[in-house]
């Protein structure tokens, strides 16, 4: 078995995200998880499908159609690739489904949350509904026929519709046709009925709508209605070199990707077949492409059951993230970075840090300038605000926008468009490369001199994102790494070329290469029999040639531990390639974003963290930072607390094995739970300590919510 895998190293792309997307349903189905936040988990799972139809299937199918046979490094053709792809989904969606009906439904309606059939209403629900319809609903409803003269309606990317097969008499003889409502993107999915006694009581807006279908199609005989949605290439087609104007480009492809060929069809289980086969046929799909649906048509709308405050013996224990003991009570943030660099670990230290930097950057009388990276802004208005009113007080400000950010790109052009109008200058970065690096300059006058304040990060400068993500920020004032920033907001906005960087390792110029030498270098120490390990903390690894380092390393006697939150395309495990590579995955609740890579080099060890994951698009195609973090203290704090507990975790670690199939960690007799993302909670509030002895010797924990630690 071990020569056979050693001969296919490589996992595949497509289905390893896959793999991840089980392990977010998996928290779903953990009944140790409080009911909402399986809730939210198995409506994350719907969510990221539908990512990965409108971007990767996509672009799958458009390989297929173009006749593309290649295989990729994997050994896969773009056929096979869809074809195990179709498979793989099919079995997930049925597992999510019944997970739904046999667990999530039914605990949320033991709890007074329900999700109600028009039969189980009581009348006076009713007529409430029917009012409610009447008013809010019928008004903005378009029922669309097809036939010869109504060709088949340009239905939405993931809107929710209904195909009506309708009966009317043509001349006397009974004549049977198909119809389309969509239901409008404006009204909420869920309908909740009124209550006065804590209950949570809804409707689906499709059974409402189908419940009234008569009066949409008056003088015909409704013979029956199903739920269905379409999943459209979302991928933005934007040839900057031929552009222009970058930002009316982006604006024009997001007008198309509501309308973008048609790649998933979605529809309710019990739908006649023969309809099913005229809407395969319409929209040019073929059964590969049709999934049966029995539930809610879109899971990500269950989210609303989520949302408030309500039900909190349902969810995870509330937690507020303090301020850094480093930045906490400290009248002056700069005096503070002045006197060393500062390591904030999100969302377990505040981000309002990093908001603080920039708000008091703003109104400084001795700030010059400031100078940042956007890429996901979120609609927190305070980063913006920040460099809007630092231009009202005289600075000078620069924006580097990214438009195309995934998903984004209508929010970054509303902001684009907000900082220019008050007078921020809003650049886009460089032809042909996404502007992904996290980086904010701060040039301030102090006394007879110019300093400069850096802030790096793993996450982006979201403040939303930020208490659910995990991530790593550093502020310095160290003058290389400022003298660095400033050359890389001089490339970004000006005409030059890149010249290097005397502490930064930005790609895609030098990156890469850099990642090769330290895998190497580790290879050689092990050669050399000393000491060679590498811990790296990243969210997907695909980049074939550090794979292939990696083995190399493997081989010499490198002890590697990958902690990967999403793809992973290494086969870790396998005899005389990597049986010295370990793979594990953390899905908790926080979404694990950090990139972390620790290189041990002989006792005198690297630590470097940053934007970047190991894979084509961040090496090649992006611009991204990588950045060492040189303070002794913060480097081995990172080393003994956050790499120390996030490789100790055996509670919510799954690790990858040769055969491509993740497995929960497995404890060793008498160990005791551990659980990363709670541990550092404790980190972040502490509680009573224990000095405990672990994977990095010395690091001290707090107390864990799992009961005695054990020493090692």
């Amino acid at each position: 078995m071990a020569d056979g895998l050693a001969a296919k190293p490589f996992l595949n792309r497509e289905l390893s995200w896959l793999e991840f997307n089980q392990r977010v349903l998996d928290e779903a189905l953990d009944p140790a998880n409080p009911l909402l936040e399986r809730l939210k988990f198995f409506t994350i799972a719907s969510s990221n499908l539908d990512e990965f139809f409108e971007v990767r299937v996509a672009g799958l199918k458009q390989q297929i159609e173009s006749g593309n046979s290649a295989r990729s490094v994997d050994g896969l053709t773009p056929a096979e690739i869809f074809a195990a792809i179709s498979r793989r989904v099919q079995k997930m969606v049925e597992d999510q489904y019944a997970c739904w009906h046999k667990e999530l439904q039914p605990a949320l309606a033991k709890h007074k949350i329900r999700l109600l059939e028009f039969n189980e209403l009581e009348p006076a629900d009713l007529a409430w509904l029917k009012t409610f319809y009447l008013n809010q609903v019928h008004p903005v409803l378009t029922p669309l026929a097809i036939d010869p003269a109504h060709p088949f309606p340009q239905l939405l990317n993931k809107s929710l519709n209904l195909i009506v097969w309708i009966e009317m008499p043509k001349n006397g003889i009974p004549a049977q046709h198909l119809a389309v409502v969509q239901c409008p993107a404006i009204l909420p999915r869920l309908i909740q009925l009124p209550r006065e006694d804590g209950r949570r009581d809804y409707v689906f807006l499709g059974h409402l709508i189908g419940q009234f279908l008569a009066d949409l199609f008056a003088g015909t005989q409704v013979l029956g209605y199903w739920a269905f949605r379409l999943t459209r290439n979302s991928e933005l087609y934007v040839d900057e070199e031929d552009t222009p104007n970058l930002l009316k480009a982006v604006e024009e492809e997001l007008h198309k990707r509501r309308r973008g060929q048609a790649v998933r069809l979605e529809i309710a289980h019990d739908c006649p077949e023969q309809i099913r086969a005229t809407l395969l046929q319409t929209l040019n799909l073929t059964a590969q492409d049709l999934y049966l649906i029995s539930g809610p048509m879109n899971p990500t709308r269950l989210m609303m059951l989520y949302q408030g405050s309500h039900s909190p013996e349902l969810r995870d224990a509330p937690f507020t993230a303090p301020v850094a003991p480093a930045l906490k009570d400290q009248p002056d943030i700069f005096a503070a970075i002045a006197k060393g660099d500062i390591l904030l670990h999100h969302p377990y230290q505040s981000f309002s840090s990093v908001v603080q930097f920039l708000e008091t950057a703003a109104t400084d009388p001795d700030t010059l300038a400031i100078k940042m990276t956007l890429y996901r802004t979120g609609g927190d208005p305070r980063i913006v605000g920040a460099l809007m009113n630092a231009v009202s007080n005289g600075k000078q400000v620069t924006a580097v926008v990214e438009l195309r950010a995934r998903f984004d790109e209508a929010n970054n052009i509303e902001w684009a468009r907000k900082l220019e109008e008050n007078g921020v200058h809003v650049v886009y970065g460089l032809v042909g490369y996404k502007i992904h690096a996290k980086c904010a300059l701060v040039v301030r006058r102090e006394g007879y001199r110019i300093r400069r304040y850096v802030h790096l990060g793993t996450g982006n400068y979201n403040p939303t994102t930020a208490k659910i993500y995990t991530d790593l920020s550093l502020f310095t004032g160290r003058e290389e790494f400022g003298e660095d920033a400033t050359n890389l907001f001089n490339l970004l906005t000006g005409i030059c070329q890149f010249q290097g960087m005397k502490k930064l390792i930005v790609a895609p110029f030098e990156l890469h290469g850099k990642i090769l030498q330290l895998i190497g270098r580790e290879t050689a120490h092990a050669q050399r029999g000393l000491p060679a390990r590498i811990i790296a903390k990243f969210n997907s690894l695909v980049e074939p040639g550090i794979i292939q380092a990696l083995y190399e390393a493997s081989r010499a006697g490198v002890r590697i531990e990958l902690i990967v939150r999403g793809i992973c395309c290494l086969r870790p495990g396998v005899k005389g390639m990597s049986e010295n590579i370990t793979v594990r995955s953390i899905v908790d609740r926080f979404l694990e974003h950090s990139r972390i890579y620790y290189f041990e080099n002989a006792c005198q060890p690297e630590v470097f963290v940053g934007s970047a994951d190991w894979m084509p698009r961040n090496l090649f195609r992006r611009i991204e930072v990588l950045f060492p973090i040189e303070d002794g203290i913060l480097c081995d704090r990172v080393i003994r607390e956050i790499l120390g507990v996030t490789t100790a975790d055996n509670t919510k670690a799954r690790q990858l094995g040769p055969d491509g199939a993740y497995r929960r960690v497995e404890r060793a007799a008498g160990e005791n739970p551990r659980r990363s993302q709670q541990d550092f909670i404790n980190l972040a509030v502490p509680k009573p300590v224990k000095v405990v002895e672990d994977k990095f010797p010395g690091v001290v924990l707090a107390a864990s919510p799992f009961g005695k630690k054990k020493k090692r």
